[in-house]
């Protein structure tokens, strides 16, 4: 099946803005995207992600900026017109139509020639592993073959773009891995261009190849899963990348690059991205599986002592939930299995702990303020 019906170089997001009364969805966002890209916009709920989908859709006029796709501009046109794929999050099927009707509707309002919707809706169904369920209900079928019928009835149209609005959220964990499976499987073999939303960064990042972190509106960082994963650009990105251990500290020697911190009551040594002044207040972020239970030794950056809480079984590891002398919990993850009430000694190197300038705005706000949250999963939700 060929992917598109208009080859296309180049989408261009040029200040797409968003406002609804009086208050900024989303505030210029600027994007280019190349013809084959898997771009997953990721965020917690209220960021703006949906909202940026639903106005390349066209069902939400911009209040500024513009979209263009080469050098048509296309943000004044209705959805229709713009022939964008859509893979919604409830499905959308017709109930009363089978598969096969599902997947023709499109083609049939487009007026496509039967014989050639015949052909197309054959190609979609084998290509989404519908073979033995095309003459079936949506209410006859599980919710991941019903996101297959979703996804054939978007790509059957071969649209330039294809846009997806957590189309996973209303599955199981199981369904969720197969179908991630899938859609990069289609992805791949049909050359789509995807823009994908989510609000689960280990979805995104198995399954893009560039993505964009928005937080109340604005971008944060765009970049490949690797640039992101290990290089967060602020607190806020490394929170939802999964160093959502965040915690407090005070610069005590300053610099580019390793630096001292005070924090907890100790003194530690992290790593800057950018130049921090002696005294300045900061976030130290540092992964769960970055902290080792066990003793300090000379590459040891951070060493606290912490009482075990809750140990909990998580298949080859343990999920450790412990509390320092402060009252903070913190949780780590490890292969050997400490006991309820043990004493631990918790260490980690310097090139573990990332540490951020607090950004200008109210400490209110600022993730992990006055507490330490060393989440045990190490994954955003």
């Amino acid at each position: 099946m060929t992917a598109a019906k208009d080859d296309f170089r180049t989408l261009r997001l040029e200040g797409l803005t968003r406002s609804f009364g009086g208050q900024t969805a989303l505030s210029g966002l600027d994007l280019t995207i190349k013809q084959g890209e898997f771009i997953a916009l990721l965020g917690p709920s209220g960021c703006g992600k949906s909202t940026a989908l639903n106005c390349i859709a066209g069902l939400l006029p911009l209040t500024g900026g513009r979209i263009m796709l080469d050098d048509r501009q296309v943000d004044q046109l209705p959805p229709e017109k713009r022939g964008f794929g859509m893979v919604f999050q409830n499905y959308a099927l017709f109930p009363h139509l089978s598969v096969q009707k599902n997947i023709a509707f499109g083609l049939q309002m487009r007026k496509v020639p039967r014989a050639e919707i015949k052909r197309r809706v054959a190609e979609a169904i084998e290509l989404v592993q519908l073979g033995p369920h095309a003459k079936k209900l949506p209410g006859q079928m599980s919710g991941g073959q019903q996101q297959r019928v979703a996804i054939a009835r978007a790509v059957v149209l071969r649209p330039p773009l294809v846009l997806m609005d957590e189309p996973l959220s209303n599955l199981d964990a199981k369904l969720r891995l197969e179908m991630r499976t899938e859609i990069r499987r289609l992805h791949q073999s049909l050359g789509l261009t995807t823009i994908y939303v989510t609000h689960d960064q280990e979805e995104a990042l198995s399954l893009a190849d560039r993505l964009v972190v928005l937080r109340l509106g604005e971008v944060q960082q765009i970049g490949t899963p690797q640039q992101l994963h290990e290089t967060p650009a602020n607190a806020h990105v490394a929170d939802f990348m999964g160093y959502r251990n965040l915690f407090d500290g005070v610069i005590e020697q300053g610099g580019d690059g390793e630096v001292e911190v005070s924090l907890l009551g100790t003194t530690g040594r992290g790593m800057a991205a950018n130049p921090v002044p002696a005294g300045a207040r900061v976030q130290v972020a540092i992964r769960p599986e970055d902290l080792t239970i066990g003793d300090a030794d000379t590459s040891s950056a951070l060493v606290v002592d912490a009482t075990v809480g809750v140990v909990e079984y998580q298949g080859r590891e343990f999920a450790v939930e412990a509390h320092l002398a402060t009252g903070e919990a913190v949780h780590v993850r490890t292969n050997e299995r400490p006991s309820v009430g043990d004493p631990i000694r918790l260490t980690a190197e310097a090139n573990r702990l990332l540490v951020f300038p607090v950004a200008a705005e109210s400490a209110d706000s600022a993730p992990g303020r006055g507490s330490l949250k060393l989440e045990a999963a190490g994954v955003g939700t």
